[in-house]
């Protein structure tokens, strides 16, 4: 179990609503559907109500810096077994990339790789309690594309499995393409987190509001803490 799981989740009940494709950069077909992962005939262009109404704030302050830049959105809602699909292919994955057989490993390797794994997903788990971020509808996964629609270089791909990954990797560089990295990454922070969104400690792409690592995250910024998820588990109509 992962800290923030620990949070109470209150649910509101608040729909998941659909991410508006005029306001917003939308990859078609999603990422996860081309590598094969089954969203039931769903869409995770899907966000709580509320979660979608604060991204359309957050697209409007970058305008006003950045005009004609949008924001692209990645991915958002996430079923509990897209989940499951995403976990087992990055674990085969892994073990591609290293010339592995997972037959010829030892039970202590074996949770090697699964902790890698595990450092970037969820655990897909069902239980009401601990839902993966995604499964909530109240998580995005997102980048910024300029004003000549190209994808604005932040020093590493979403879901990439390398210590880059980490919002802050470049903060202490002095090379000067790295400190452009930084500037971008500060950027899309900044925008999301004047909205209340929080990011992920770990990924410098995912931004949440209203989950229990978003809840877990404001607690950690507060001398009292007494926030609590109010997003559980979605589930699509």
């Amino acid at each position: 179990m992962k800290p923030y799981q620990t949070i109470v989740i209150h649910e509101c009940q608040e729909p998941l609503v659909a991410i508006d494709p005029n306001l917003f950069v939308l990859e078609y077909p999603p990422p996860y559907a081309k590598l094969g992962a089954d969203y039931g005939g769903k869409s995770p262009y899907f966000l709580r109500e509320t979660v979608g109404k604060k991204l359309i704030i957050a697209r409007e302050k970058l305008q006003q810096s950045h005009p004609h830049w949008q924001i692209k959105i990645f991915d958002a809602y996430r079923p509990v077994e897209v989940q499951q699909f995403m976990v087992d292919y990055t674990f085969d994955f892994v073990l591609q990339e290293k010339n592995l057989r997972v037959t010829e490993l030892t039970e202590t390797e074996i949770e090697k790789i699964w902790a890698q794994v595990y450092k970037m997903w969820a655990v897909p788990s069902f239980d009401r309690a601990t839902p993966p971020p995604h499964s909530t509808g109240a998580a995005v996964d997102l980048t910024l594309v300029d004003a000549e629609r190209q994808i604005v270089d932040m020093g590493g791909e979403i879901d990439e499995l390398a210590d880059r990954s980490h919002p802050n990797y470049y903060n202490d560089s002095q090379d000067d393409r790295e400190i452009i990295y930084r500037a971008n990454r500060e950027l899309l922070n900044n925008i999301m987190t004047a909205v209340d969104f929080c990011r992920h400690p770990h990924e410098w792409w995912h931004f949440s509001f209203g989950d229990q690592l978003w809840a877990w995250l404001k607690n950690q910024e507060n001398l009292a803490p007494n926030y609590t998820a109010r997003y559980g588990r979605a589930l699509p109509n």
